[in-house]
């Protein structure tokens, strides 16, 4: 009898689980052979000036954000330094960001990803596109 209680138990735990580990599978960035879950969207898209992060006076303050510019250089492995041409801003790319494409300080992207106006303001990266 316990045991019966102890595997259903266990069973109702672990099942919602491995639904939603089974349901956050997609694929960010499109190679030769790779298809994307999800939607592609070419249209207008928001884009916010690396100087109005940087007057935001709340310390705390975490923001969605999309920016466009370049990655002028690498300050650590996936840490970079990003200008929009008026100003810059520190970049920490995820690492599941993966380009089959090399970046140059003249390649310009668009930058997906969370402000965190902190200690030091950086924008994390969660998504790039090429322009």
């Amino acid at each position: 009898m316990k045991r019966t209680i102890i595997a259903l138990t266990s069973a109702l735990i672990l099942a919602p689980t491995l639904v939603i580990a089974a349901d956050t599978q997609h694929i960010k960035f499109i190679g030769d052979n790779q298809t994307q879950a999800g939607v592609q969207f070419q249209g207008p898209v928001e884009v916010v000036k690396v100087q109005a992060l940087l007057d935001s006076s709340n310390p705390f303050m975490e923001k969605k954000v999309v920016v466009e510019g370049n990655l002028v250089r690498q300050l650590r492995k996936d840490t970079f330094m990003f200008s929009d041409g008026s100003n810059e801003i520190q970049v920490e790319l995820d690492d599941d960001i993966h380009l089959n494409a090399t970046l140059t300080p003249e390649t310009k992207v668009r930058l997906f990803g969370e402000f965190e106006n902190g200690r030091t303001p950086e924008i994390e990266v969660d998504h790039i596109e090429l322009l």
